[in-house]
């Protein structure tokens, strides 16, 4: 049923949604920017859209406490 790579094809996206879960990443959320993004981004920054680089990112940075 379907073609001979659809099994291939689907444990790539299947690895992606996982591995945005463990690094704490909203699935759709990652695959929404990645999958934009990806057209016109170079092939020597891809390793940038890698789930748990992407996560690093677009993680905002812990507020500062601010001393008195």
């Amino acid at each position: 049923m379907g073609s001979p790579q659809a099994g291939s094809r689907a444990a790539v996206l299947m690895t992606l949604i996982e591995s945005a879960k463990l690094c704490e990443v909203d699935p759709w959320t990652y695959l929404k920017d990645v999958l934009t993004k990806l057209p016109t981004w170079p092939n020597r920054r891809l390793h940038e859209l890698l789930p748990h680089n992407w996560a690093a990112a677009h993680t905002p940075s812990s507020p500062t406490t601010a001393t008195a």
